[in-house]
């Protein structure tokens, strides 16, 4: 398996393997962190690094893929909190409070697909295979957020909607965010019937030109990572401050999940991260 990317390291490659962002790993107050499929104990259509509990695996072998993640990229497992994803625009602050929920004590929301916090002591976990994680670092009040943002989220604007949260809980200022998107499956890969790319087209105060792509057939290649990349700019984040990921899933399936790639037979990833 070929790793080339100028934006991510893959570490411990040999043993549990997870993608960092050279661009957050500069920021020594967070740690970060997005799993692979690989370096896991799941079997069957989900070996071997899934991270879900919803979609059929042992939860055994799930809670333990968490631990194993947990002890290479360097979190406490005690201090996850996961979200609760269905496709919406929902952004939930988290405390210590919280630790634990969606991984090893029961949901008690459901709808959650961002989540930030602002204290030590508690790692945001969302989840992913082919949608686009963003990750949002405040590096002036320091404050985290993690968002699942599908077509369904990218054109509801929840990056921008995180923006707005984080600035009335945290008095985050967008120009202090800095920020990162995916790694997701990407504009070579992701092609959407006319009805999906009309709510893309809909975004006309930015420039949807950059992000749908029209083919012949009456199909559509869209740009997840752009759209999300401009809305986020649109939201006041600088355009400097926000690097992109150059993995697609869907072409390093591999490595990564991909929903398209396994026709929905598949496990799924996770990013991570905590204030130090």
């Amino acid at each position: 398996m070929n790793f080339n990317s100028a934006t991510m390291r893959l570490n411990n490659a040999d043993t549990v393997p997870y993608l960092t962002y050279n661009s957050l790993s500069e920021i020594k107050f967070i740690n970060h962190a997005f799993s692979t499929r690989l370096g896991g104990v799941s079997e069957g259509e989900f070996t071997s690094m899934n991270m879900a509990f919803n979609r059929g695996d042992n939860p055994d072998a799930v809670t333990e893929n968490y631990r194993r993640i947990c002890e290479s990229a360097g979190f406490e497992f005690d201090s996850l909190t996961a979200s609760a994803q269905d496709h919406h625009t929902f952004v939930r602050a988290v405390t210590r409070e919280n630790r634990g929920v969606g991984i090893y004590r029961p949901r008690d929301m459901e709808s959650v697909d961002a989540i930030m916090t602002n204290e030590k002591g508690v790692t945001i976990v969302t989840y992913y295979a082919d949608c686009t994680p963003l990750f949002f670092v405040d590096t002036e009040n320091k404050a985290i957020a993690l968002a699942h943002a599908g077509w369904r989220g990218t054109v509801g604007r929840i990056g921008e909607k995180v923006v707005k949260e984080m600035g009335e809980r945290y008095g985050t200022k967008p120009e202090n965010i800095t920020a990162a998107i995916g790694p997701a499956i990407s504009v070579c890969c992701y092609e959407v019937d006319l009805p999906c790319a009309e709510h893309f087209l809909a975004l006309t105060d930015l420039k949807p030109e950059k992000f749908v792509f029209p083919k012949e057939g009456g199909k559509f290649m869209i740009d997840l990572l752009e759209t999300n990349r401009q809305i986020l700019v649109a939201a006041g984040v600088k355009n400097e401050d926000i690097t992109i990921s150059d993995l697609c899933t869907n072409c390093n399936s591999e490595l990564l999940w991909s929903h398209r790639a396994t026709k929905g037979r598949r496990g799924t990833m996770s990013a991570f991260m905590c204030l130090k």
